[in-house]
């Protein structure tokens, strides 16, 4: 080792303090901010602004994505103005070029998934009474609604399903417009209003068998608008979408417990069908937990049913409509589909 890189290399001794006051700080390199550069272009804040708006919106506020993804865009923007008009910074107008195009489709994706949806006009009532209570969206009625259905009509006196002599395989219908008259063997059992499914019992009954005949007769006893699905497009459908397939069920389990719950009074006029159908579920009119016991307590489920029925106020009116209800929609899996 030379003389020249001993001297190269210091020894601090024991005991001695650095002189801190005079030394002189050296920069670790040339960019070292001697001098602060003069303040950026107004339009340079301002995109920041817009960034740090964006980033402090809380996702409590309904519409937060829509502002966050709108003021990015617009940040964007104004970083492409600064850096062409004011830096000439060509990579800085390039990435944020890229940023603004991202964000600008985002934006534009929310804004179409917000979209006021139009329900048709002969929808229209349909949806308020009986799917938005439930909390079905807009869009999801218009796909059940708009794909594998159609709206028939039926003239006074037209039958829409013959006693034994009709399919139940091939459709599932809501009546939208008019009153259907359902008889069973010449014995007049209830009318159907607006806004109830007209062959609920036979699509809750014969999920399982093909191949059935309706057991009732319907004819329209008005001019009748109706909405009519393809029952086995539609079961399919249900089977990809769980939210409304339960919802579904629970629709068609209510329907069914208006028409058993018409039967204690045939003359039920459609004011009065509306007043019950906005109400959750009939359990104060038919005292179902009471019926649900007797059945639970005796090895006959009809007979318990009977036993109830005998209970009644109105229990003579009730059993002979209530002995023609069961027989044409079939004892044993109503009283399962409907009361368990």
């Amino acid at each position: 080792m030379n003389t020249t890189a001993m001297t190269a290399l210091t020894v601090t001794p024991l005991g001695f303090i650095p002189d801190l006051k005079n030394a002189t700080l050296v920069p670790f390199n040339e960019t070292a901010c001697e001098n602060w550069k003069e303040i950026h272009h107004l339009v340079f804040h301002v995109a920041n602004i817009c960034f740090a708006v964006g980033l402090v919106i809380p996702t409590t506020l309904n519409l937060h994505m829509i502002f966050l993804r709108g003021l990015l865009t617009i940040g964007c923007a104004l970083f492409i103005i600064w850096a062409t008009l004011y830096r000439c910074a060509l990579d800085i107008m390039i990435w944020n070029s890229v940023f603004l195009v991202v964000n600008l489709l985002h934006f534009i994706y929310l804004l179409y998934k917000r979209r006021p949806i139009k329900i048709e006009k002969e929808l229209s009532s349909l949806y308020r009474r009986m799917f938005e209570p439930l909390h079905v969206p807009p869009e999801l009625f218009q796909r059940l609604t708009g794909q594998f259905c159609n709206i028939q009509t039926l003239k006074t006196g037209q039958a829409y399903a013959a006693e034994d002599k009709t399919s139940v395989d091939d459709r599932l219908s809501i009546l939208l417009k008019g009153k259907m008259k359902v008889s069973y063997r010449g014995h007049f059992l209830h009318n159907i209003y607006p806004c109830a499914f007209i062959d609920s019992p036979e699509f809750r009954s014969t999920q399982m068998n093909r191949g059935e005949k309706f057991q009732v007769t319907i004819i329209a006893d008005d001019n009748c608008k109706f909405l009519c699905w393809s029952r086995e497009r539609l079961t399919y459908f249900l089977e990809t979408e769980p939210f409304l397939y339960e919802i579904f069920k629970y629709l068609i389990g209510k329907d069914i417990t208006n028409k058993l719950y018409s039967l204690n009074d045939p003359t039920l006029n459609d004011k009065a069908s509306k007043k019950i159908d906005r109400q959750p579920s009939l359990c104060s009119q038919l005292s179902v937990m009471q019926m649900r016991n007797s059945i639970a307590s005796t090895s006959d489920s009809e007979d318990g049913l009977q036993m109830f029925l005998r209970g009644t106020s109105s229990a003579s009116s009730l059993r002979n409509n209530q002995q023609e209800f069961y027989n044409a929609y079939g004892v044993s899996r109503l009283q399962h589909d409907v009361f368990c």
